[in-house]
């Protein structure tokens, strides 16, 4: 999504740096940001559901702020460095457990007060902070005032109670769902079939990244059928439950081969970069940390994403079944499951758990 014509181009851009391409059918959450980068605020909240591009239009904007006081290469390098998340002051904070805890939130007001390593501003990005919880007031001082040339900016899929009172103190951007035509489109564009192109986008629910390896998977089709055939194959028992989980699980572990291959070639690109630059050692670490927390993200997308075909599965019932009110509970159970999984990992447990529930309907 490039800068419309009639806006005087940023440095990053009139050096050749599409700033915007990664961020998908929300122009105006994209105008919004592109205008404050020549004064920007302290604090910037991005809420939009997930899948809806916060994490790509926040890359975007960190490009923009790192690289709007320099010029030519210096500003394109900036900018790009930026846009794979390995620049040395833009740091992304990242939760490692079901919620954002204390010792990641002592993290945070740590890195705001670090200086710029490059002399300029320094971006941190705070994502999935809808799930702060108690420690919110600890934060509040670091986001209302972070030090001179520090911009804030917050990701959530939502404003809960323990985020108001941050999210007070921050310019607020509304993102919508993106259309699905619209990664259709892009993805179309990106020379993918339309077909294979609109099931992707289907699945990926927005998300282009993940649209895009989805739509580089021979397997995803038997993956969708595999999940709406699971009621055929539960009888109320564990072992059947069991069996059928660990068959799905097994497939997802095989789905991750396109994000593998995606992060060996973003590490090859690095260390291509890093010759090329002189900036050796500088983000390896932290986006091999990165690749970890991309690949569990992945599976926790592909159960949701099943979850979803199973749910249809019980709705389509819903017209023909007898016992319709079976088939409610059980779309409200795979419903329940869908939103509890960011914050139990054991995904393996809870399967099991929801598909002994599900068999026990159906005897």
């Amino acid at each position: 999504m490039t800068a419309p014509a009639e806006l005087e181009p940023l440095p990053a851009e009139e050096a050749g740096v599409d700033l915007w391409a990664e961020v998908v059918g929300q122009p105006a959450a994209m105008a919004e940001l592109r205008a404050a980068v020549r004064a920007p605020v302290h604090a910037y909240l991005l809420v939009g559901p997930r899948g809806s591009g916060k994490r790509a239009l926040a890359r975007a904007f960190a490009a923009a702020l790192l690289s709007a006081d320099r010029a030519g290469e210096d500003a394109a390098r900036h900018a790009r460095l930026a846009l794979e998340e390995a620049h040395p002051d833009l740091t992304v904070v990242e939760r490692q457990g079901p919620y954002i805890r204390k010792t990641e939130a002592e993290e945070i007001i740590r890195l705001a007060s670090r200086a710029s390593v490059e002399g300029g501003r320094k971006v941190l990005v705070l994502d999935e902070f809808h799930l702060v919880r108690e420690v919110g007031p600890m934060l509040l001082k670091s986001i209302e005032e972070p030090p001179e040339d520090t911009v804030v900016v917050v990701l959530a899929d939502e404003v809960p109670p323990d985020l108001v009172t941050i999210a007070s103190r921050c310019v607020r951007v509304e993102l919508g769902p993106v259309p699905t035509e619209a990664v259709v489109a892009r993805l179309v564009a990106e020379g993918v079939a339309p077909d294979r192109a609109a099931e992707a986008a289907e699945v990926a629910a927005g998300d282009l990244a993940r649209a895009r390896l989805l739509a580089t998977d021979e397997r995803l089709a038997l993956r969708r059928r595999a999940w709406r055939d699971v009621p055929d194959r539960l009888d109320g028992t564990g072992s059947a439950a069991v069996r059928a989980v660990d068959d799905l699980l097994a497939m997802i572990t095989d789905a991750l081969d396109p994000l593998t291959d995606a992060h060996a070639a973003e590490l090859a690109e690095l260390a291509a970069r890093e010759e090329e630059y002189g900036t050796r050692g500088s983000g390896r670490r932290a986006m091999e940390e990165r690749h970890k927390r991309e690949q569990r993200r992945y599976r926790t997308d592909e159960v949701r994403a099943g979850l979803t075909e199973l749910q249809r599965r019980y709705r389509d019932e819903l017209v023909r079944t007898a016992r319709p009110a079976d088939a409610i509970e059980a779309v409200e159970a795979i419903a329940e499951l869908s939103r509890e999984l960011v914050r139990n990992p054991n995904e393996r447990l809870q399967l099991v758990a929801l598909f002994l529930r599900l068999g026990r309907l159906a005897a």
